[in-house]
């Protein structure tokens, strides 16, 4: 375990480690395979401690959309997590004036129509907290939809509350993105934390990673699929493993994904597909694998 980014979960993803291995190997799996593996990766690939931050907690990448860092914390650090080599150091958005630096930024960017509330976990933020970063967005004309990036329907459904479903659900743009890595982390709670979400008419879309020993076969990730479609949370990337050092253990190579998308492409329906992509750093998309 390295001491820059400590295992951490809350009370529920504790519980549910406890019953699965699979989500288990995402809390406490902290094995590395060397040094020389881990030379070939960077701790920010994505530059985000330089050329993508363009304001303090700002993160532009794609010239349609932005990512605000509203916390550090989460309900648990996962162990496959891109931000672990900058945890600590990235800027954050903490004050009323840093939120008023990104609006403007946002302002004088017309191209931007997308805002994803990242971190951290948003979440993890009191609700009026959560509606001031929620509200300062979708107050702009060119904003069609912000997104609010968050594990806790999987890692702690109970933060989903029906009064916090009503407050996003406000102004009707807001999304919510979520990550389940495989099948046993879609419980009764997490259905229930989803329902609360689309019945109030929000989206919900899920971010999975492709992990070995999570989710690396055919008949798990096609479960995931089916359990996740069921539950009105729609399958929307699969993500193969970023290139940050340290998550050396969960990397899944190419062939073998490209193996398990066509398994669950030749036994669901595209409702239900997820698109399977490579997060390159450089690259102007999400590269297809």
């Amino acid at each position: 375990m390295s001491p820059a980014f400590p295992v951490f979960a809350c009370p529920y993803a504790k519980k549910l480690a406890a019953k699965s291995r699979r989500f288990a190997l995402q809390v406490y799996d902290a094995k590395t395979t060397g040094n020389a593996a881990a030379a070939k990766y960077s701790a920010d690939p994505f530059g985000e401690l330089s050329g993508a931050g363009k304001i303090p907690g700002l993160k532009q990448r794609f010239p349609d959309r932005v990512l605000v860092m509203t916390t550090e914390r989460c309900f648990m650090t996962c162990r496959h997590c891109t931000r672990q080599g900058i945890f600590g150091k990235a800027p954050i958005v903490d004050t009323t004036e840093k939120l008023a630096a990104c609006v403007e930024y946002v302002k004088a960017h017309p191209k931007v129509r997308d805002v994803l509330l990242s971190g951290g976990d948003i979440l993890t933020l009191p609700d009026k907290k959560v509606m001031e970063f929620v509200d300062a967005f979708t107050a702009l004309p060119q904003i069609d939809l912000v997104r609010v990036c968050t594990r806790a329907l999987c890692v702690n459904p109970s933060r989903i509350t029906s009064a916090l479903a009503k407050k996003l659900a406000r102004s009707g743009k807001v999304w919510v993105n979520t990550q389940f890595n495989c099948a046993d982390e879609v419980t009764d709670e997490a259905r229930a934390a989803a329902a609360r979400l689309v019945d109030a008419g929000i989206p919900v879309s899920c971010q999975t990673v492709l992990l070995k020993g999570v989710n690396d076969s055919g008949s798990g990730m096609l479960k995931l699929l089916k359990s996740l479609s069921a539950a009105r949370i729609r399958p929307y990337y699969v993500f193969m493993c970023d290139p940050v050092a340290g998550i050396e253990r969960f990397r899944v190579d190419i062939e073998k994904a490209r193996k398990i998308e066509q398994y669950c492409a030749e036994r669901i329906g595209g409702l239900s597909l997820p698109r399977f992509v490579i997060d390159k750093p450089g690259a102007k998309r999400k590269i297809p694998i």
